[in-house]
């Protein structure tokens, strides 16, 4: 990719911001700019040997001094925990997408724009002072004309354009990197960054969040434990999102919810539940589930919290395929059954075929042995998937980006467990709902589901098959019937039969006519003619049947 004209001024901001927290030796890395290293030590900036900190907060303060998008894409790289060392990867977790707000007037008329008529008209009353700003968008409180309270989320002005050329740009120096970085070709950052473009320009669909919204309100709408706030669809627009505005306790504010009577060892184990519920039961859910997206009613009356939910810009979803190995996998580290591990590995393809399973079995019991034998309150899931993911790779397991967000949100539903009770065990927490999912799915239930479900199916298929079969042994009675492959393993064991049994047929015609002329040789009378001490036809007999067992076994094999 080539560097436009319009990312120059950009190039020397960052390149600036480099600099200025010590990270001029990415320069000199270029191989071509590598002999020239010794620069490094007489540009001006590094006269008086300033001391830096570590790599790790330097680069935190890099990406947060250059802009929100940044912030975002070294978000998302913290998530490749199985390719960073560990003291970036913590940095970047601390990362917040915390942007000063633009202003109110302005998102007005973005609205205005949206809707073609006056804030007025829409709302009762629009507040134009944000209750909070992100990179994306900002979030004002609004009055519908029937007296609900709304929140209403606008797309940040010019915020496209801004990505397009910041992501123009990491694109231009991912590519760099994968030419001249040998090392940080294993990262891939070209492949990283095509997927920060995807999530980040799926964000901007207000649309595409607000369905997210209503399946997820939509799948726990009999849940007594979880509450997602309603769309209005009317108002809804590309750039704008309006939902219903919910009150709560921000799950953070732990002292809140104590002076409130809630149940902290309760609501960290139904908070846990409620996300296995999403993954395995919806195969649908939040991914971007942190401290500032999650608040809790107190419960009444004695009953039990719930949990609210906002933001969902960034939903997870798993495959059935991907679901049912995941689950299978999880159960089998709950009982410790690394074998059955390391061979759903080998079956669901996310290891090459060829891997040895008793040698992935060893590494997997290497990694989690140590962590099972440790307190409750000192095992960590996440970094258990971590380890695992870092291991599988040297089998060259290839990361999927769904199991990616799994990862990452499973390490925050952990952190907020913990938080709220640090003695929370996630694997017991965690059983119930895999072993109702592994009951429902492999189950009597779930074959009795699977006929109810394909039944229909079957019947509307059912005239057709009197007429197919008749069609077959029509063919079949006047051998028209061919059965076709194009599987490349038969076509090598086909061609390979035919190989030996030319080279068979050559070496048995080879023997015989070496046969032959021993026979000659011992029976021919004197007067047959002589080459040397041998008949005629025993020195043609041999010679043929030379000839022909080198051809059998020296000629080509294609």
């Amino acid at each position: 990719m080539r560097l436009r004209a319009g990312h120059l001024l950009r190039v020397l901001f960052i390149q600036r911001t480099l600099v200025r927290h010590g990270f001029d030796e990415i320069l000199f890395t270029v191989p071509v700019l590598r002999p020239l290293s010794y620069l490094r030590y007489v540009l001006p900036w590094n006269w008086f040997g300033r001391q830096y900190g570590p790599r790790g907060p330097r680069l935190r303060a890099v990406l947060e001094e250059l802009g929100p998008l940044f912030v975002k894409f070294g978000q998302l790289l913290s998530t490749r925990r199985d390719l960073l060392p560990d003291d970036i990867a913590d940095e970047l977790t601390r990362l917040q997408d915390r942007v000063p707000p633009f202003p109110g007037a302005q998102a007005r008329q973005i609205v205005e724009r949206a809707y073609g008529r006056p804030v007025t008209e829409v709302f009762a009353a629009f507040d134009e002072t944000p209750l909070a700003s992100a990179s994306i968008a900002q979030v004002h409180a609004a009055r519908l004309h029937d007296g609900r309270e709304v929140v209403v989320k606008v797309v940040r002005p010019g915020i496209r354009q801004t990505i397009e050329r910041d992501i123009g740009l990491m694109r231009f120096l991912a590519d760099a990197a994968e030419s001249y970085l040998s090392h940080s070709r294993l990262l891939k950052p070209s492949k990283v960054v095509n997927e920060f473009e995807k999530t980040i320009l799926d964000e901007l669909d207000m649309l595409r969040e607000a369905a997210n919204a209503s399946q997820l309100r939509r799948n726990f709408s009999a849940s007594p434990q979880l509450y997602v706030p309603e769309v209005h669809w009317g108002l809804t627009r590309p750039g704008v999102l309006v939902l219903e505005r919910i009150d709560g306790i921000p799950i953070a504010n732990v002292g809140a919810l104590q002076e409130a009577g809630v149940d902290l060892h309760l609501l960290a184990a139904n908070g846990v539940e409620l996300f296995f519920t999403q993954v395995f039961r919806d195969h649908f859910f939040h991914a971007d589930l942190h401290p500032g997206n999650l608040f809790v009613r107190p419960g009444e009356d004695g009953s039990a919290p719930v949990f609210v939910v906002v933001d969902f810009g960034i939903m997870g979803s798993l495959s059935e395929f991907d679901q049912r190995y995941l689950a299978e996998n999880f159960h089998a580290f709950l009982n410790r059954d690394y074998r059955r591990v390391a061979e759903l590995h080998v079956e669901s393809g996310w290891v090459p075929r060829e891997t040895r399973v008793d040698d992935f079995e060893f590494a997997i019991r290497t990694v989690c042995e140590p962590i099972f034998d440790r307190p409750v309150s000192e095992i960590s899931v996440g970094q258990l998937l971590l380890r695992l993911f870092q291991t599988a790779r040297r089998f060259n397991m290839e990361i999927l980006p769904q199991l990616l967000l799994l990862q990452k949100t499973l390490v925050n539903v952990e952190g907020i467990g913990r938080q709220l009770d640090p003695e929370l065990d996630l694997w017991r927490t965690a059983r119930p709902a895999l072993e109702r999912w592994m009951k429902d799915r492999v189950g009597f239930g779930s074959l009795l589901r699977a006929s109810k479900e394909s039944v229909p199916r079957w019947m509307n298929r059912l005239p057709e098959l009197p007429g197919l079969a008749f069609d077959v042994l029509e063919r079949l009675k006047q051998g028209r019937l061919e059965v076709s492959t194009h599987d490349q393993m038969l076509h090598e064991i086909r061609r390979e039969i035919r190989n030996v049994h030319r080279r068979l047929s050559h070496a048995v015609v080879g023997a015989a006519l070496l046969m032959a002329a021993g026979v000659l040789y011992a029976v021919a009378p004197e007067s047959v003619s002589r080459w040397g001490a041998f008949p005629a036809g025993s020195w043609l007999a041999a010679g043929a049947g030379m000839l022909v067992l080198f051809g059998a076994f020296a000629g080509p094999r294609r």
